[in-house]
């Protein structure tokens, strides 16, 4: 079932299974949940999925590191929407930690997928608004 056709009671505790998914996998080493929701045909699952990393990344700092490197393991294997969702993550971190995430972007620009190319743009973009509400 797509995320929109459920409940907004149903999405939000989809969104709460996608989250603590995402952060066994990460406290326990495994990529089994993330490769899933970052693989996903639905692109509301994918986005909870890189939102989640952003939440992670900020909320859990002593998993930064391990995060950042599973990251980058990801962004490695051949499903284009794993990559394109590791980018979008990558731009969740790079709102403050532009620096820790920037070899991302130097990547995905060059990508072979349009739609990883795409999330580096996308980002980028998404940067800009939120500038834009600081002045």
């Amino acid at each position: 079932m797509r995320f929109y056709d459920l409940s907004k009671e149903e999405r939000n505790q989809l969104v709460n299974n996608i989250n603590n998914a995402i952060t066994n996998d990460l406290v326990s080493g495994k990529t089994e949940n993330i490769i899933k929701y970052f693989s996903d045909e639905d692109t509301y699952i994918r986005k909870t999925g890189y939102l989640a990393i952003g939440k992670i990344f900020y909320a859990k700092p002593k998993l930064q590191n391990h995060m950042l490197l599973t990251l980058k393991v990801l962004l490695e294997l051949p499903i284009e929407k794993v990559r394109q969702t590791v980018v979008n993550a990558a731009g969740e971190i790079g709102k403050f930690h532009f620096d820790k995430v920037q070899h991302f972007f130097d990547t995905g620009l060059f990508d072979k997928h349009h739609s990883v190319r795409n999330a580096v743009i996308g980002s980028v973009k998404k940067w800009a608004n939120a500038t834009l509400f600081l002045f």
